[in-house]
């Protein structure tokens, strides 16, 4: 395995950490109903654990298989066409910037770009009515796995970054790790629900986070590999 691989496993985390305020605005509000909808009672916390678990799990599965499928298509583009690593990067880089703005609340132009998923996710979602009310854990797996197709501009900057992986397995990986970097956050949802909504909504924190993930675009940018590619 390439070396540079290994950062890439703890910075997908770290993306997911960072940008995971904006997770609540998207999946924090069915996570939550999960815990609302169960019977206050002995064994309380641990229906409460488990219906968390189980939506989250097929959410993160949704992005390793998303994940997936993209990569088998960048893979074989980049065995076609040479300057496709550059592409991807490059798009990667400019999604995480601008997905950093939008947290930092100075542009909100990702959400254009979170309207590709609409035709998809229009289909997909009267599927979820189907496992609601959420009386068990494989009703919230299963909505947690339609849920993770939901558009939204966080998951594709970070599967413009898997998308530039050698290959499958570590495109898959990618978001994997990105997605329990996700999990703090909604998992606190449920429990802690009021606290983590006052810190989504400081400005500080949003400014803070906003920037951290455009320096994680900066970083992606090839510029100097595109700087040497027009030189010769």
């Amino acid at each position: 395995m390439n070396p540079e691989l290994y950062l890439s496993y703890p910075s997908a985390f770290l993306i997911g950490l960072l940008g995971s305020t904006h997770c609540l605005g998207m999946c924090g509000g069915i996570s939550a109903s999960l815990s609302m909808a169960l019977p206050v009672g002995r064994g309380f916390r641990l229906r409460q654990s488990v219906m968390l678990l189980a939506f989250n799990s097929g959410r993160i599965g949704s992005y390793v298989v998303i994940a997936t499928l993209i990569a088998l298509a960048s893979t074989s583009a980049a065995s076609q066409w040479e300057l496709a690593g550059l592409v991807l990067r490059t798009l990667a880089g400019l999604l995480l910037i601008f997905m950093g703005l939008s947290m930092g609340q100075w542009w909100q132009g990702i959400r254009h770009i979170e309207r590709l998923g609409a035709p998809i996710w229009s289909r997909l979602s009267p599927l979820t009515r189907r496992f609601l009310p959420v009386n068990h854990g494989g009703q919230a797996l299963a909505l947690g796995a339609l849920w993770g197709w939901l558009p939204c501009g966080l998951v594709y900057s970070t599967l413009g970054w898997a998308a530039m992986q050698p290959t499958v397995g570590s495109a898959a990986l990618t978001m994997l790790f990105f997605g329990l970097g996700t999990l703090p956050s909604m998992l606190a949802t449920g429990f802690a629900a009021n606290w983590i909504r006052g810190l989504q909504k400081h400005p500080l924190f949003r400014k803070l986070t906003g920037g951290l993930l455009i320096l994680f675009g900066l970083w992606t940018l090839p510029l100097l590999n595109l700087a040497g590619h027009w030189q010769h």
